[in-house]
């Protein structure tokens, strides 16, 4: 049988269990939404330090420290991603999400319109006062993006949030059950979540279908992972630090 016509089917466990009232921490929902929140909270952090006159240069550091944080949360949580469980994607499900990774690639670097933008990013500069790139902060800035921070939005966006909006008991919701409505809300709320919001939106339509379409969720990670890295390896080299 073909993979895109055997979507993902949640594990008998996470079937039965659902999002059963057993505290809040353990919560199917928790394992997917604490990753994310641990990120956004950093997000905040840094930005208060900087309105209480933190330099850019104070908080160079900040996000190996967040990363690390998301790391631990998921590591925690490990047990409780069923669609984590390694499924053969095939070949041609790799190349779609490669080529979903790289067309958003370049929908990102080109829509930046006034309009498509909210507010401005200061992004990361890894280069010292001599204007020499720290490739420290560089391989670990390009290592979190496209290592961990696939999967930690990948499971809160598209695996939780998408078949929420769908039904609350999201871990029974095959991906290809899910309707435009939950689609559009889940990519528009991506879409905030940065300061290129247009792109942002086209972004997560992108891996939403993606996932509704292949059932897999290792299938958008895969092209969310394209879509940072390589993003990363344009920034190095064009020195287009705002995109970071």
């Amino acid at each position: 049988m073909q993979q895109r016509k055997n979507p993902q089917v949640p594990s008998a466990a996470a079937s039965s269990t659902g999002d059963a009232p057993t505290g809040w921490f353990g919560r199917p929902s928790t394992a997917r939404i604490l990753p994310f929140a641990i990120y956004m909270a950093f997000v905040a952090v840094a930005d208060l330090l900087q309105r209480f006159g933190w330099s850019a240069d104070d908080l160079r550091w900040l996000y190996a420290v967040k990363i690390g944080a998301v790391l631990a949360a998921l590591w925690a949580y490990r047990r409780s991603y069923s669609e984590l469980g390694w499924r053969t994607m095939g070949g041609n499900v790799i190349v779609q999400s490669f080529v979903v990774g790289i067309v958003v690639l370049v929908l990102w670097v080109n829509l930046d319109a006034a309009w498509m933008l909210a507010g401005e990013s200061a992004g990361f500069n890894p280069t010292d006062a001599t204007g020499r790139i720290d490739w420290t902060l560089v391989a670990v800035r390009i290592a979190g993006a496209a290592l961990v921070v696939p999967v930690m939005e990948e499971l809160f966006w598209r695996s939780f949030l998408l078949r929420w909006l769908h039904d609350r008991q999201f871990l029974k919701v095959y991906p290809n059950q899910v309707g435009f409505v939950a689609l559009a809300i889940s990519s528009v709320l991506f879409g905030v979540e940065h300061n290129q919001w247009f792109a942002g939106v086209v972004a997560g339509l992108g891996y939403g279908l993606l996932y509704m379409r292949t059932g897999n969720l290792w299938a958008p990670i895969l092209a969310h992972a394209v879509t940072n890295g390589l993003l990363g390896a344009w920034i190095v080299g064009t020195g287009a630090w705002t995109y970071w």
